[in-house]
């Protein structure tokens, strides 16, 4: 039996609570992300699924904000799914990322569309843990479009399809899945969907059940959750009462049998 400790945490760009991107100094971009590196010291995951990270981009310092992430968290490996890329004067790169203290056996992004800004995507990792292969799925859903959304989540499900013709074999357990949903867990929408479609790979429960994520200083919605597959017994699930990020992060811990 395996523990992990998985936190999924929309950064906004490690701007912290400025609602307008660009406005940040770089100087106050990097007090933000040492904090959040403080904030995962203190919570200390095994594996932390990130959404809105820079790699280099003109409106967030144009400087690498995983691997400061990396580097002052102290994590092994990390690895990028850029959703968005932008040349020239007013350069973009930036999606979903993910820090771990296991090794990264495999990595693939798929993004939804074809916007330079503003497009969303998902990052599929596999983890040696403990010789165990773990399957993680970093996903952002677009935020205010719920056809689009829907239609996301059906890009995702035939991709796993596929994945699990080829690679189940090797799984400990089905894929996890986190991230930030841009919507809430009831109701007739992306989240709700993908819960009901998982049946086909067995039994996922949905966390958190009953703790809003966003906007963080006064969250009133329920935007941000781990989807667990039959195979993780969870032990614990909280979401963070902080204010780094326009989001609050979701930390579980759980075992995989």
């Amino acid at each position: 039996m395996r523990r992990l400790r998985l936190v999924t945490f929309n950064i906004a760009h490690g701007r912290g609570l400025t609602p307008i991107q660009g406005f940040t100094s770089a100087r106050k971009l990097r007090l933000n992300l040492r904090k959040i590196s403080a904030l995962l010291g203190r919570l200390a995951p095994d594996v932390v699924a990130l959404q809105e990270v820079d790699e280099c981009s003109r409106w967030s310092g144009n400087f690498d904000h995983l691997d400061y992430l990396r580097v002052h968290g102290g994590f092994m490996h990390s690895v990028f799914g850029i959703n968005n890329r932008r040349k020239g004067l007013f350069n973009l790169s930036y999606g979903n990322a993910l820090l771990s203290r296991h090794e990264i056996t495999h990595a693939e992004t798929v993004v939804f569309g074809r916007s330079s800004v503003g497009e969303k995507g998902f990052l599929f990792t596999e983890l040696d843990v403990s010789g165990l292969c773990v399957p993680v799925v970093n996903l952002h859903l677009h935020f205010g479009s719920r056809a689009q959304r829907l239609r996301q989540i059906d890009r995702l499900l035939a991709w796993l399809l596929d994945q699990h013709r080829l690679r189940a074999r090797g799984w400990a357990v089905g894929p996890i899945i986190c991230g930030d949903f841009n919507t809430p867990s009831t109701g007739d929408d992306a989240t709700a969907s993908l819960l009901s479609h998982l049946a086909d790979y067995g039994d996922y429960v949905l966390h958190p059940l009953n703790g809003p994520t966003f906007p963080s200083p006064l969250p009133r919605r329920a935007l941000d959750f781990v989807f667990l597959p039959m195979g993780c017994r969870l032990v614990s699930c909280e979401v963070v009462s902080v204010v780094l990020s326009d989001h609050r992060p979701v930390v579980v811990e759980f075992e995989i049998n």
